[in-house]
């Protein structure tokens, strides 16, 4: 059997491409305008026209920045819409993403520093030390962590505690704390192998979080304890609400039952039975908080579920790999965006479980569904709420094919009343624990 790439061989390669007519045509395009382009299918843009049969008002799109706080503000707009409904705000009105930002980053420090404890004993070569070396904490997260944060914390207006340049530009603040919390594990791991006492390890750990909410104190601003909510509602009244703290902001103003919002994946590997309950290890920010847990469903029931709350009125959170077949510019996500297999003459079709299986696809950002077109009882394109400004997408709103939906989102988050009734009782049961490097484990 040949291994190397002879002669002979890289003949054959030539020979081949010398007789495909069109190669030189094909070349001269390609290398000119790139493959995407060159690849595009004009009749995308034609389907994706941004027009719904159901088309929810949800507000001014946000823009997360230089950050990577899609999950955060994909869940503060799911709940600003229903603010904006109840309270008539502002179209622009916003909750803080600075705020939830604050407390997540302090959470993961903490939560860090407890997976660093029940690892001390590893060899920093294992596999699990080395995955929690490689990012201590990130701008990522899930919803169950979002939850985590609010039922702790609360939530504030924006208007309360803004944006900073660090909120919104995160390069520089991760780089300072991943630095500190690498840092921290060296003397943790020592402490463990030295037989320091609990009271030591505890005294230490104290010390070192105290470091972490200076440095985020400087960086975001120090969150507000009480506070005065004031605005002039759609018809220019004026309103004003005092001594709010963030707790009572958000079971007034929000009011939301969190433990009734469940979220629910479509993650076709063989090791992930439908209709299952999973968790993912060493995957949180707040100890001895809400955990992360998903119910594993058919894309059918995916679809079918996330239909039921836009029909009901309710903006959906989602989950997806925004970067495949997608324009950013356009705000399309279409499989038949782009014909690369055409233009190659090369068949790149992997099943979405291939994708997941072999580092092809997982989840990289979340976005709120706030509308859908439904013909002959089928929804064909779904509107997208992004979190990347005015700029891209129509106003910031993308278009969404069902057939994209089909091979690129992996989680929504529904009430549960929207699921069948065993599938409810499914959501009781204990979860399986999956790899902390699951691909369902990602962070948005």
């Amino acid at each position: 059997m040949t291994k190397a790439i002879n002669a002979t061989t890289l003949a054959d390669f030539q020979k081949n491409l010398a007789n495909r007519p069109e190669h030189t045509i094909l070349e001269r395009a390609v290398t000119k305008n790139g493959i995407l382009a060159t690849a595009a299918d004009y009749h995308s843009a034609v389907a994706m026209n941004p027009v719904f049969s159901i088309d929810l008002d949800t507000g001014d799109v946000a823009n997360q920045k230089q950050s990577g706080r899609c999950w955060m503000f994909a869940a503060l707009n799911t709940m600003r819409h229903d603010i904006k409904n109840k309270f008539g705000v502002p179209k622009d009105f916003e909750l803080s993403q600075n705020y939830t930002f604050f407390w997540d980053k302090l959470e993961k420090a903490n939560y860090f520093y407890e997976n660093v404890l029940k690892t001390a004993q590893l060899p920093t070569s294992d596999r699990k030390v080395a995955w929690l070396m490689t990012t201590p904490q990130q701008d990522g997260g899930q919803w169950d962590m979002i939850v985590a944060i609010i039922e702790k914390y609360g939530i504030v207006p924006q208007s309360v505690m803004p944006e900073t340049y660090n909120s919104s530009k995160s390069v520089e603040v991760n780089s300072s704390l991943n630095l500190k919390l690498r840092k921290d594990a060296v003397k943790l791991r020592k402490l463990v192998a030295d037989q320091a006492t609990d009271n030591e390890i505890a005294t230490t750990k104290k010390a070192m979080l105290t470091e972490v909410y200076r440095l985020l104190a400087y960086s975001f601003g120090e969150p507000p304890i009480k506070f005065d909510f004031e605005y002039r509602d759609a018809d220019k009244k004026y309103h004003i609400d005092r001594d709010l703290t963030p707790q009572s902001f958000f079971k007034k103003y929000v009011g939301w039952d969190l433990d009734q919002y469940v979220s629910v994946i479509n993650g076709p590997t063989a090791d992930k039975p439908y209709n299952k309950m999973y968790t993912v290890e060493m995957l949180g920010n707040v100890v001895d908080g809400r955990p992360v847990r998903h119910l594993n469903v058919t894309m059918d029931t995916f679809r079918t579920i996330a239909l039921k709350q836009l029909e009901a009125g309710e903006s959906v959170w989602f989950g997806c790999d925004v970067g495949k077949s997608s324009d950013r510019q356009k705000g399309i996500m279409d499989t038949d965006l782009y014909k690369q297999d055409e233009l190659f003459d090369i068949d790149f079709n992997m099943t979405k479980a291939e994708r997941l299986d072999y580092g092809q696809s997982l989840m990289t950002h979340a976005m709120v569904l706030t509308g859908v077109d439904v013909v002959d009882g089928q929804p064909t394109k779904w509107k997208v709420e992004n979190s990347w400004g005015k700029k891209v997408g129509t106003d910031g709103f993308f278009v969404m094919s069902n057939d994209w939906m089909n091979e690129y989102c992996y989680q929504v988050v529904v009430n549960k009343k929207f699921l069948p009734e065993k599938l409810q009782e499914v959501l009781k049961k204990e979860a399986k624990v999956l790899a902390p490097w699951d691909p369902m484990g990602s962070l948005a």
